[in-house]
């Protein structure tokens, strides 16, 4: 699992930060506090992987904290989420190793891809000692164009993304019924959604023979 600190001053987007977070796979809520003070001394007996940090707080805004745990050596990793947009925040970030940045107001679906983009690139460098240019490529430096999922009549959006979420974090093929069991919903209807993710070239579709019986349909996320 993933420990995240959310950083944040005002009450409500840090709440609105948790839930977020709640909702994606392979995270973990480590805490939340009010400025970077606070979060200084919160590294110093917790073990934290990622920070989502805003700029804007009292005593220690987030780029001095910024300053201070590259000084200190802290190899925690960072996702602005912050108001602050113009240059000189956005360069002095990016020189920090800042992964992503994420300007308010922002919705869930911009979160979720930073949250994605990072947990996929956790998982790449986990796997190997050493990388290929197209490992590297796809899963850190050159990122694709989001798009947000266009919802045709007769599916949900919410669901749509919760089939797209299982299919993405699944390595391996899946049945239609196992599917079924991890989204809870019937079969009939997530044929519909996987018919869809299909068309739109997102899944992957095979046949596999068994001793008996008919063949069956398995389903895989396509990596770009």
């Amino acid at each position: 699992m993933i420990r995240v600190l959310i950083v944040e001053d005002d009450p409500m987007v840090a709440e609105l930060n948790r839930h977020y977070l709640k909702q994606m796979e392979g995270f973990q809520l480590a805490g939340i506090v009010g400025n970077g003070e606070e979060a200084l001394n919160f590294l110093r007996g917790n073990d934290v992987e990622l920070i989502l940090l805003d700029v804007f707080m009292p005593n220690v805004d987030g780029m001095e904290f910024l300053r201070q745990i590259r000084l200190a050596g802290h190899k925690v990793d960072i996702i602005m989420v912050t108001a602050a947009r113009n240059r000189s925040h956005i360069e002095n970030a990016l020189r920090y190793g800042v992964v992503d940045y994420v300007v308010k107001p922002f919705d869930y679906e911009r979160l979720r891809t930073a949250l994605i983009a990072y947990r996929e690139r956790i998982c790449l460098l986990g796997e190997s000692e050493s990388l290929n240019q197209q490992e590297i490529d796809r899963g850190i430096f050159i990122k694709p164009v989001v798009t947000s999922l266009e919802v045709p009549k007769g599916l949900e959006r919410e669901m749509l993304q919760i089939i797209d979420e299982k299919l993405r974090t699944t390595a391996d093929f899946v049945t239609i019924e196992e599917l079924s069991r991890q989204v809870g919903l019937s079969r009939v209807s997530l044929r519909k959604y996987l018919h869809y993710l299909e068309d739109v070239g997102k899944i992957e579709v095979k046949l596999t023979y068994r001793p008996v019986g008919r063949p069956v349909k398995m389903f895989r996320y396509i990596s770009k």
